[in-house]
């Protein structure tokens, strides 16, 4: 069955992809709320969109195929039907405490065009906003003013497409985020698995109704039989058990194991992919700091399919030949290993790559030094702007999802 999806790898030549062109939801960002919506800074918007199409462009040059996230959800909305459920459902995620309020809103959103209605649901909603909608609305809300200005709070993290859902194989794992701010994000996915035409028969691997967290970025294809998954702040031992449960036992799975990689538990080290990305078949971006010692579970059906598990201690780039068979492993670090430069670069996501081939990587301009280390390395990089894109602390890699890459030869 066609499920519109393959990813049997991270260098596959890489064929379609998807992204989400940063919105409305960046100038809903204000400075008392960052730390809660997990963001440092506030881009600019223009330039921010500027900087994603030249990224977009990049791949497209590089004969990707380019697809949008709020394209996808406006083409899974197949009928009425659907539509006012994503509505319902999203006002039900969206903790909107009062019954009038949420009414208000549920009007406002089936008042619109069905792309204004998810551009505005991934905005969020000032109160301003239904002001303008209703004189009466406009009285109650100035009556019942609390000093918060949103009523629905906006996604300003959409753009980093890696964390709510992840292509493993030819299915999906559609995640329960670390936080509430981020959950709703997966509610996009629910709707385009459920009921795109060209996705909805897709496996799912995880869902978001489980109750311990999974995000995209602690997922690492590594080959078409090796999974990596990162137990990382983000995400949590039970669902990796869970996910390694599903994946390795499916009829049709080319994975015969599963790799949980220990990374401290902090933000600067939020997910796999911000500590290290596959660049070639034997190379490797690294965050100095994993050049020691790394503790790695190794998960893998025994002979009546239960999955066993095992612990395994040592170099990073030992476990990386003994799980993959390869007789030689370059780990190329962030910032050429200096503490300096590896901390800065390591800030704005030096060691996130997107592979769009074997040896051949997209990477930040502003991370210079280890592009050095890159091309010294032998691999061909495509280098995008990155003044704004950066400060939502995510890299080419966490802002794209692959659909279809070709597998690894």
């Amino acid at each position: 069955m066609e499920t519109g999806i393959h990813n049997t790898s991270e260098i596959g030549r890489l064929k379609k992809v998807l992204l989400h062109r940063p919105g409305g939801e960046l100038e809903n960002l204000m400075p008392e709320y960052l730390e809660r919506l997990l963001f440092d800074d506030i881009p600019y918007l223009k330039e921010a969109q500027r900087e994603h199409d030249a990224f977009a462009d990049c791949l497209r040059n590089q004969g990707v195929e380019v697809v949008y996230l709020a394209d996808l959800v406006v083409q899974s909305l197949t009928d009425g039907e659907v539509r006012k459920e994503l509505i319902s459902q999203f006002l039900n995620e969206s903790d909107v405490q009062d019954q009038r309020m949420k009414e208000s809103l549920e009007n406002y959103f089936a008042a619109l065009p069905e792309r204004e209605m998810v551009a505005s649901m991934m905005a969020g909603v000032r109160k301003s906003q239904l002001h303008q909608g209703s004189a009466k609305l406009g009285d109650y809300l100035s009556a019942a003013e609390d000093g918060y200005p949103f009523a629905v709070d906006p996604l300003p993290n959409l753009y980093f497409t890696r964390d709510p859902f992840a292509t493993i194989g030819t299915g999906v794992s559609l995640h329960r985020m670390h936080t509430v701010t981020r959950n709703r994000e997966t509610l996009f996915g629910k709707f385009i698995f459920e009921h795109h035409p060209e996705y909805k028969n897709a496996p799912r691997w995880y869902d978001r109704g489980e109750r311990s967290s999974l995000e995209g970025g602690d997922i690492l294809i590594l080959s078409p039989q090796v999974l990596a998954v990162g137990i990382s702040q983000r995400t949590q031992e039970d669902s990796i058990d869970q996910l390694a449960e599903t994946i390795l036992t499916y009829p049709q799975t080319s994975f015969q194991k599963v790799l949980a990689f220990n990374i401290p538990k902090t933000r600067s080290f939020m997910h796999l992919d911000t500590v290290f990305t596959m660049v070639d078949r034997d190379k490797f971006t690294v965050h100095p700091n994993i050049l020691q010692q790394i503790t790695v579970f190794v998960m893998e059906p025994d002979e009546s399919g239960k999955i066993k598990i095992r612990q395994e201690d040592g170099r990073l780039e030992d476990i990386l030949k003994e799980h993959l068979g390869l007789e030689k492993v370059t780990l190329i670090p962030c910032g050429e290993g200096s503490e300096i430069d590896a901390a800065r670069e390591q800030w704005s996501d030096g060691s996130n790559t997107l592979a769009i081939g074997p040896g051949e990587v997209v990477v930040y301009s502003r991370n210079y030094v280890t592009n050095r280390s890159l091309e010294e390395a032998g691999i061909r990089i495509h280098v995008i702007p990155s003044a704004e894109l950066s400060r939502g602390r995510g890299g080419p890699r966490c802002m794209s999802m692959p659909l279809i890459r070709e597998d690894p030869i």
